[in-house]
């Protein structure tokens, strides 16, 4: 969950270039570092971390197109003029929108609360931490987060 700090402010973002802005008045449902395969490719980074928004609440402007899926039940959005990862949808977490957290500008004040994927961490990636590491999907946990 996100720190007590973060949860009375809006929350915003932009990709490198700042072609695209992304915004919500509400704050994420969880955050969490993912280490599949897929999100680690798409986001160039060994271990992706996501705040996850209710898809009524995040905001982008300007408006994106479709998408692409190059992984079935997935569809990921980049920004057209630097390619930055902006936002990711999985259909089976229907209400959620997932931002790459390094967009934020309020990340500091994000902390992850779970590791998905855990079993496909790569095995010089050593995270000390104490939050729970979830084989697969994390589905349920992610899906009663909203």
């Amino acid at each position: 969950m996100p720190s007590k700090d973060s949860t009375n402010k809006a929350f915003s973002g932009r990709c490198y270039c700042g072609a695209v802005l992304l915004r919500s008045k509400m704050p994420p449902t969880t955050v969490a570092y993912c280490h599949c395969s897929d999100c680690r490719r798409w986001t160039g980074a060994p271990l992706p971390a996501f705040a996850a928004f209710g898809a009524t609440d995040l905001t982008v402007s300007p408006e994106q197109d479709a998408g692409v899926s190059h992984s079935e039940g997935v569809t990921r959005w980049n920004c057209h003029s630097c390619g930055s990862p902006l936002m990711a949808r999985f259909e089976y977490l229907p209400d959620q929108v997932y931002v790459p957290l390094g967009l934020l500008d309020q990340a500091a004040d994000l902390p992850p609360a779970l590791h998905c994927h855990s079993e496909a961490a790569y095995p010089w990636l050593h995270v000390d931490d104490d939050i729970p590491r979830i084989t697969g999907t994390a589905r349920d946990t992610l899906n009663n987060a909203t």
